[in-house]
This record gives structure tokens, sequence and C-alpha cells, in this order.
């Protein structure tokens, strides 16, 4: 069972080979996705890595939160469950024929 770890605060210019070379130095990096912007691409600053072991995702996340990449400060944490999303569509409420 591996463990999901919440990288925030990358630089733009990250690319996800960079991103698990910057994990693999605490285990094995089964994934990393860097979030982007559906329309044009972009990077959104923030990105996801799956490690192998819990144990080695641990120790990457007491290393690396708090450090400095590219002259942003990184927050790395256990990624949580996306929450489920509300709102949305239009409509109209209501027959009015």
């Amino acid at each position: 069972m591996g463990s999901k770890i919440y990288v925030g605060g990358l630089p733009y210019s990250t690319t996800e080979q960079q991103l698990s070379d910057l994990f693999a130095v605490h285990g094995a990096v089964t994934s990393s996705r860097i979030i982007t912007d559906k329309f044009t691409g972009q990077s959104r600053g923030f990105g996801f890595v799956e490690m192998s072991a819990d144990s080695e995702a641990q120790s990457a996340i007491t290393a690396l939160n708090g450090t400095e990449l590219g002259g942003r400060t990184l927050t790395v944490n256990e990624a949580r469950p996306q929450e489920p999303r509300t709102g949305g569509g239009g409509g109209r409420g209501g027959d009015r024929y």
C-alpha cells in the first residue's frame, strides 16, 4: 500500500520528472503528477506524488515540507481525498409554463 503526497508551492516551470527526482531521494516513487489548467495547459503550482512505502512517504514529507525550490516554499503533506464538488449547473427552478 502506497501513500499519496500533496506538494504545493511548486515553481510553475517544474516538470513531473523533476518532481519525481526530488522525492526519489527518499524512496521509490510510483508516480508523480503536476496539475495543470485545463484550458491553458499551464501548471497550477501543485501536484501529487505516490510513493510505494508509507515510511518512505513520511520521511519525504518530513524532509521536504517548508523547503525551497526555485525560490518558492514547498508545502508537502499527506494528500486528503478530494472534497465532493457542490453547485455547478444553472438550470431554471420550477416549471413556468
